[in-house]
């Protein structure tokens, strides 16, 4: 068997161990769904950053350190901000708010529901909905990416690729549940913390060191090392800065990252956790950039086209580096972690969309009867009825879009998720005066206002260079926002009787 090859497989049965393992101590939906709520700091935290990356941070925020250079600094910021205000000013109100002496949830709709007493069962039936149309696009992007690099690393046929691993992730998130990604979250997150601090460190001296890096970019494009991208301080400019930086404000409320606070065991262990996620995050996105940095000086001659060399959007350049720098078999491991940023998500993201349609739509909404232990086989079919569905939309867009860069495939499903939530659920923890049509009517502010932002605004005469340059993101968060806001305080129903007390205890 080729080297590199043992190192896939390895990776490949460690994650079937850790699914067998945990399928055998899952008794019922809250374990299916949230890890019986009892999850320590450590994996609560490399589970949220393994999860809150994905294929864009190996491929995607390499591939735009090589290609924009330092500019795409700004992207660790605004990870960087993200990260500490969901963990420091969000986390343990949403713990206290989710446990037993309040809404008892399990997800993020359980939640919502509970926090506006909403009897109509209009915010979980969204919430729902939403989140299976926009969590499917975002899985797609993940088995796009699984195909890109089989076919980049090894050579592949990216069809065969996509589905073998596709099919890795899917037998042990079917067979283990929440309790299986949580695990495999820890071991695919030191995986990706390891492999992105290692290469650049690595690869750098092999470069004549710092100096041979700047005199190499600056011979290739001085802008590389322009914080603007050198286009000064201008309106589009700022723009696309913000665009970046903002890139964290979907860590303020996303689903798939809220459900890991609410699984925590302890509210006491969130500070903790806190610390190692920053951590994690301030290292690995900084090597990420400097990856495609070194990459760019290493691998692409002075005047010769960065696509020819990295690929669309330089989304090629860490597995080049990695294959310039290491032997095979640890070229192997690198594609493990590749492999580790996208299944971390995948299976994440799966189990979410199964607890929306299965929990908050099945359970809550049709069949409020149903006990809970009768619904994880039922969660098993659908885990895998979403999955085929979001394979087949990533063989659709293969086909259909062959210059499509992976990280803003993987965007446009991450902002739908972040614009339809994070407004709300900011709200929701800190302002008494939200109601229940106000948060509907955000969330589905910021449900449309990703498309529109993406497709229809950066088409406008005059703004659309604007909003072009802004991405689809700030502006959809912005108008969500906006929009609970006023239809709160135009609501003649108020809000819950309750809000109040509860939010003064989770302030606590």
């Amino acid at each position: 068997m080729e080297a590199r090859t043992i190192g896939i497989v390895l990776y490949a049965a460690i994650l079937l161990g850790i699914g067998v393992v945990a399928s055998r101590r899952m008794k019922d939906i809250r374990d299916y769904y949230a890890a019986g709520k009892k999850l320590s700091f450590w994996s609560v935290a490399f589970s949220a950053r393994a999860t809150g990356e994905s294929a864009w941070l190996l491929l995607g925020l390499t591939g735009m350190g090589a290609a924009l250079g330092v500019k795409a600094f700004w992207v660790v910021a605004g990870e960087v901000l993200g990260v500490g205000a969901a963990w420091l000013l969000m986390a343990r109100r949403f713990r206290r708010l989710t446990g037993p002496e309040h809404y008892d949830a399990v997800t993020v709709p359980d939640y919502l529901e509970g926090r506006f007493a909403d009897t109509s069962k209009r915010l979980r039936t969204f919430a729902a909905l939403a989140l299976t149309v926009f969590v499917t696009i975002y899985v797609s992007a993940q088995i796009d990416a699984t195909g890109q690099a089989f076919e980049t690393f090894l050579g592949w046929n990216y069809y065969v690729g996509a589905i073998v691993g596709f099919g890795v992730v899917l037998v042990y998130l079917v067979t283990g549940g929440f309790l299986a990604v949580a695990w495999s979250d820890v071991f695919q997150g030191a995986l990706m913390f390891a492999g992105l601090v290692v290469l650049p460190v690595v690869a750098l001296g092999g470069a004549g060191g710092m100096d041979g890096v700047t005199a190499a970019l600056t011979a290739a494009d001085p802008n590389l090392l322009s914080w603007t991208g050198g286009a000064g301080i201008t309106v589009l400019s700022v723009a696309g800065i913000l665009s970046l930086l903002l890139i964290g404000l979907g860590f303020l409320g996303s689903p798939q990252i809220f459900v890991r606070f609410l699984a925590i065991r302890d509210e006491n262990e969130i500070a903790k956790g806190a610390t190692v996620a920053l951590v994690w995050t301030v290292l690995a996105d900084a090597g990420a950039v400097c990856i495609g940095l070194v990459g760019r000086a290493v691998l692409v001659d002075s005047g010769v086209d960065m696509t020819s060399v990295l690929g669309t959007g330089g989304e090629d350049v860490l597995p080049r580096l990695v294959e310039a720098t290491f032997p095979s078999f640890i070229v192997g491991v690198y594609i493990a972690i590749v492999l580790s940023a996208i299944m971390s998500t995948v299976d994440s993201l799966l189990i979410l969309a199964s607890s929306a349609a299965v929990r908050d739509w099945h359970q809550k909404v049709r069949n409020p009867d149903l006990a809970d232990d009768t619904l994880v086989g039922l969660s098993r079919t659908v885990t895998f009825g979403l999955a085929i569905a979001a394979l087949a939309i990533a063989m659709g867009v293969a086909v259909s879009t062959p210059d499509r860069t992976i990280f803003w495939f993987v965007i446009f499903g991450w902002s739908g998720i972040a614009a339809t939530f994070c407004p709300t659920m900011i709200l929701s923890l800190y302002w008494k005066g939200m109601t229940a049509n106000g948060a509907l009517a955000a969330m589905v502010a910021g449900f449309a206002g990703v498309p529109l932002f993406k497709f229809v605004a950066p088409k406008l005469p005059v703004v659309g260079e604007v909003f072009g340059a802004l991405g689809e993101l700030p502006p959809a968060f912005a108008l969500s926002f906006v929009v609970a806001i006023l239809v709160s305080r135009m609501d003649s129903v108020g809000p819950p009787a309750n809000a109040s007390a509860d939010l003064d205890a989770a302030a606590r």
